[in-house]
Formats: C-alpha cells, sequence, structure tokens
C-alpha cells in the first residue's frame, strides 16, 4: 500500500477516537473504524484485519477501566472469555467460505429489536435481576455463538454482549458493560491472531488508530461510570439503531436489492 498522506492518519485517527468512546458504552464502534479504513483505501480484507488491532486497544483500554473501579468479576468472566475466543477463531475461519448475505439481512432487523427492547422498558438493567440461565450454560452457549459472530462479521457484538447479560443474567447495565468489554477484547484478541498469520494486518495505520481507540475508551468509559444507565442505556439505543440505518443503507445490503428488484 501506498504512503498515506498525514490529513487521512489525522481522520482516522479522530475516527478511532470516536469509535473507542462509543464503543466502550454501548458498542457498534466498527460501524464509525470500518468505514474510515475504506474509505482511506485499504482492500477489504486488510481493512478487517487493521480494524482488528485497532479495536483491541479500545476493548482492552475499557476493561482496564472499569477493572480499576471493581466492576469486573474475573472469577466468572475469564472462563467465558476463553469461550467468547474461542468462538471468534471458528468465526474468523468460517468467513472466508460463508455468504454472509443472510447475516446482512438479519442484522438490522436484530439490531433495531435490541433498540426498541431498551427504549421500551425503562427500568431494565437499572438494578441487577434474577438471572434466567446458570452462568455455565450461558458461558456454554451464549458467549461462544456471540464470540462466533464476531468473528465472522462484527457489528454490534457489544451490544448483543450487553443484552444477553441483562436480559439472561440479570445484570445491571453497569456491570453488564463492564462484562461486555472483557469478552469483547477476548473476542478481537482471537480475530485479530487470526488475520495477523494470515498477514493482512497494516501495522502502521492499526498501532495509530489504537492510539485514538485507547483514549477514546478511557474517555467513554470513565463517562459510563459516572453516569450509569443515565447515559448507557440512551445510547445504546441510539447505537444501534445508527448501525442498522447504516448497515439498510449500504447499497450492497441484500434487502435494499430486494427491495431494488
Amino acid at each position: 500500500m501506498a504512503e498515506v498522506a498525514f490529513d487521512i492518519l489525522l481522520l482516522l485517527f479522530v475516527a478511532a477516537f470516536i469509535a473507542g468512546f462509543i464503543d466502550s458504552i454501548a458498542g457498534g464502534g466498527g460501524l464509525i473504524a470500518i468505514p474510515a479504513l475504506l474509505m482511506a483505501g485499504l482492500p477489504p480484507l486488510e481493512t478487517l484485519g487493521t480494524a482488528k488491532l485497532q479495536a483491541l486497544f479500545g476493548s482492552g483500554s475499557a476493561t482496564l477501566a472499569y477493572s480499576r473501579r471493581g466492576l469486573v468479576d474475573y472469577k466468572v468472566i475469564l472462563p467465558m472469555a476463553g469461550l467468547s475466543a474461542a468462538g471468534a477463531v471458528c468465526g474468523a475461519l468460517v468467513a472466508t467460505i460463508l455468504p454472509t448475505d443472510v447475516l446482512q439481512t438479519a442484522l438490522p432487523v436484530v439490531l433495531i429489536v435490541i433498540a426498541v427492547y431498551f427504549a421500551l422498558k425503562p427500568n431494565v438493567g437499572a438494578v441487577e435481576q434474577v438471572p434466567r440461565m446458570t452462568g455455565f450454560a450461558f458461558g456454554a452457549t451464549v458467549v461462544p455463538t456471540i464470540g462466533f459472530y464476531d468473528g465472522i462479521f462484527g457489528p454490534g457484538t457489544g451490544s448483543f454482549f450487553m443484552l444477553a447479560f441483562v436480559a439472561l443474567m440479570g445484570a445491571g447495565l453497569l456491570k453488564a458493560t463492564a462484562h461486555t468489554k472483557v469478552l469483547n477484547f477476548a473476542s478481537n484478541l482471537a480475530g485479530f491472531l487470526v488475520f495477523m498469520v494470515s498477514g493482512v494486518v497494516f501495522w502502521k495505520i492499526g498501532l495509530l488508530m489504537g492510539v485514538g481507540q485507547f483514549l477514546g475508551a478511557q474517555a467513554g468509559s470513565k463517562l459510563a461510570m459516572k453516569n450509569g444507565a443515565k447515559i448507557i442505556r440512551p445510547l445504546l439505543v441510539c447505537s444501534c439503531i445508527a448501525m442498522a440505518v447504516k448497515l439498510l443503507l449500504d447499497p450492497a445490503n441484500p434487502v435494499r436489492i430486494m427491495l431494488a428488484l
């Protein structure tokens, strides 16, 4: 790839900061970082690999911030993180052979459902509730499934983890956000390693954006810890709707193609 101009690098840094800020609270940062990388001229596969590298800094930064506040129960979350990583590795490997039309069609609908769920249940996640399934069952089924999705496709992974923690494990929104970042970091790391072995990572761009991600995630996580559900819920709803609209506006989305026929 040719040398990237300074102004493009600056825009990528800013995009990464914004992506890290949003992702640390509600998820969805990939839909800011990935288009920015494509606009910078990176090929699609290299875009995914480089996006995973810079995302590591954001999810890692948020994990560190939430951990310092004692919001992460590592005895519970570390085994789940391993399963999230295993799912992501499988997903990244399958991504090279599986058509993504089904995911592209279903994802906007799922994101809208998540947004409606949190919008219409104003008290959900405000306090912890009784879990609807055991931690073992949750870790063995839900976590690797979402991790697999992160490896094969990616957008909205953080939102899916948060919904799962709140709806199935009865977690409060702040704790759900903290644990989501750990699982997201694990799936990001696993996916990145697959792309790194494949040689499709632009290190200079990825590391530069990683700095932006780290700083953005620190700012976002501090805001979330200060305001709790008051900031997490509306940003989660807006993030899901924005992701759904972004995907539906893509001319290559199967839904757009079907409507055009």
